[in-house]
């Protein structure tokens, strides 16, 4: 095996390694990353067990079907979970006593590309320090064949989805009797658990979206696309929808008005209810960057503090743990509920949600209604470099600018995506012409400068 030089780009983003299937998530690569996640996360344990699951794109035999060779190459063995939610790994990992748990996924990514992360054995993402190792470990080409009689073996686990479903209903059952549902299940990993939840809570279900084909996941469906969701839940008179990404670690809801609900909206509920029963750790939330103004000014008024990290779920994660705050999450639907979860879980807050609506004996709309959004303009432009634009002057300039005439009236960011070439540009501004206006001029500069 030939080493990679150590100039090599980093394979672990924000969130594992993702790359287009078969083309940058190779299944060499998968194999390797088998091979070098056996020795480093297996070093306490002869014959190590990881628990793999998988949502439901095209590319995710091949992938399990290559890191499976790499693990059982290195004397690991594979609790095959099947098509089951991202958080639903995490909590069996730590459930089975497994040394880690892996995850084929590209959550709320097009079908054609996928990615692998894993959990430690405590259920939690990888520390920085380990995946650093893992990556070196690959790289390095350490890790030894051996031979045909000290290998491991992979089997299909049973009754997985019953266990998460057990937990799920451990956490929070709010009686659903008499309230009609519609979920957008985005054709991905929760397309029969999420149904099934609600049916044995009293819910009448419709599900949207939960056939899919290996191919039609995250397709113009799910938390990144709601239209059809909104529709629906108007013209069917349901009391509100609940919407998944891909692998259902996030959860979009639609009031029965229509009107989108997100991840801002959903934090403010339950920040409100958690500190009315007493049980919001330090009085505060923790969030990105990208949460909305809106959202600051609802906490402000209700007495809660905010704490921000950069964008992704495993730097509002760090925060919660370092301070010991059980609430944090992300304007798209990442959730976390650190009493009941280890990592964002998009049926968990689908739970929280409705028992809130359920004691408040209000409609979702006036729950949500707490937040008043300030326009917000989220422009993405992919880009061949998304990490140098802070080195062009005339991106800087115009960045300066705006930042100046909005003042404390809105905002500007610019900020690379962890897993796609991708620019996005976000302004806010208390009317939305100027957010619009702002967000086109610096979006055509980032094209005429990086793309």
């Amino acid at each position: 095996m030939n080493r990679e030089r150590e100039t090599s780009p980093r394979l672990f983003g924000t969130d594992g390694v993702r790359g287009e299937a078969n083309v940058e998530l190779t299944p060499e690569l998968a194999m390797r990353l088998g091979w070098a996640a056996v020795e480093v996360l297996g070093k306490s344990n002869s014959r190590p067990l990881l628990v793999l699951g998988r949502d439901t794109r095209l590319s995710g035999d091949m992938l399990q079907a290559a890191l499976v060779a790499g693990i059982c190459s290195s004397g690991g063995q594979v609790e095959l979970l099947g098509v089951i939610p991202t958080p639903a790994v995490a909590y069996l990992t730590r459930r089975k006593g497994a040394d880690a748990g892996v995850v084929i996924s590209a959550s709320h990514n097009p079908a054609q590309d996928n990615g692998i992360k894993f959990f430690y054995r405590d259920g939690y993402k990888l520390p920085d320090a380990l995946e650093a190792e893992i990556e070196r470990t690959l790289r390095e080409g350490r890790t030894a064949l051996l031979p045909g009689d000290a290998v491991g073996r992979s089997y299909p686990a049973e009754g997985a989805e019953e266990e998460y479903l057990e937990h799920l209903l451990s956490v929070a059952q709010p009686d659903l009797a008499g309230m009609r549902v519609i979920l957008d299940c985005a054709n991905g990993a929760a397309y029969r658990v999420a149904p099934e939840l609600l049916r044995r809570l009293g819910a009448a279900v419709e599900a949207m979206n939960a056939r899919p084909d290996g191919l039609n996941i995250n397709r113009d469906c799910g938390s990144t696309c709601c239209l059809d969701l909104q529709r629906a839940v108007v013209e069917r008179g349901a009391h509100l929808g609940l919407a998944f990404d891909g692998d259902a670690d996030r959860l979009i809801a639609v009031d029965e008005k229509g009107s989108l609900v997100d991840g801002d909206h959903i934090m403010a509920i339950s920040a409100i209810r958690l500190k009315e029963r007493g049980g919001l750790k330090g009085n505060a939330v923790v969030t990105t960057v990208m949460s909305n103004l809106g959202f600051h000014r609802a906490m402000r008024r209700e007495g809660i503090e905010v704490h921000q990290t950069a964008v992704g779920d495993r730097y509002v994660l760090e925060r919660m743990l370092q301070d010991g705050y059980n609430l944090g999450g992300e304007q798209s639907g990442h959730v976390i509920f650190l009493d009941h979860a280890t990592t964002g879980d998009g049926l968990v807050t689908a739970l929280m949600l409705l028992e809130a609506v359920r004691e408040a004996g209000e409609p979702l709309s006036s729950l949500a209604s707490v937040v008043r959004k300030v326009p917000q303009i989220l422009i993405n432009v992919r880009v061949k470099d998304k990490d140098s634009w802070e080195e062009r002057p005339r991106l800087a300039s115009a960045l300066r600018e705006w930042e100046e005439r909005l003042g404390d009236e809105g905002r500007v960011l610019l900020r690379p995506s962890g897993t796609e070439p991708v620019l996005r540009v976000m302004v806010e501004a208390l009317d939305r012409e100027t957010a619009e206006r702002a967000a086109r001029e610096l979006a055509t500069l980032v094209e005429e400068e990086l793309a």
